[in-house]
């Protein structure tokens, strides 16, 4: 804030606070920046599945990924869903991603009727081509 005379006719000493608006702006933009920096990094974060092991496979292409954790959590493309949900979200992202391919990214551990479960309302949700995720032998999960 800086203070300053009047500069008028009248020989009053009044003074006249003016309020300096560009540290506020420095610290508006540096607190956006890091609000920017730090929602990008958990956005980045998704759920952590440990994919089973294949000696050989191809590599899928690109499609709705179906996250299936050993606790019983779903996700479709990152977003959290109910088993109840699942086939109109799956959908919904079918009809958004344009093509009808559907990878399963399913925790090693999960019981392997609820991989054939969501493959199954995969293939009635309208993906014709559903994959599983794996990771090649001598390679960590993520």
């Amino acid at each position: 804030m800086s203070f300053k005379p009047v500069e008028t006719d009248s020989s009053s000493d009044d003074i006249v606070a003016e309020i300096n608006v560009t540290p506020l702006t420095d610290l508006f933009l540096v607190l956006l920046i890091i609000f920017m920096v730090t929602s990008t990094a958990l956005v980045q974060q998704g759920t952590s599945v440990q994919l089973p092991r294949a000696s050989s496979g191809q590599t899928a292409s690109s499609g709705v990924v179906v996250t299936a954790t050993a606790d019983g959590r779903l996700e479709v493309d990152g977003k959290a869903v109910l088993w109840a949900e699942l086939p109109q979200a799956l959908r919904q992202e079918l009809e958004l991603a344009g093509q009808p391919a559907v990878v399963l990214q399913g925790d090693r551990n999960i019981v392997l009727e609820r991989a054939v479960q969501i493959l199954t309302i995969a293939r009635e949700a309208g993906a014709q081509r559903v994959s599983i995720a794996t990771v090649p032998d001598g390679t960590s999960a993520r």
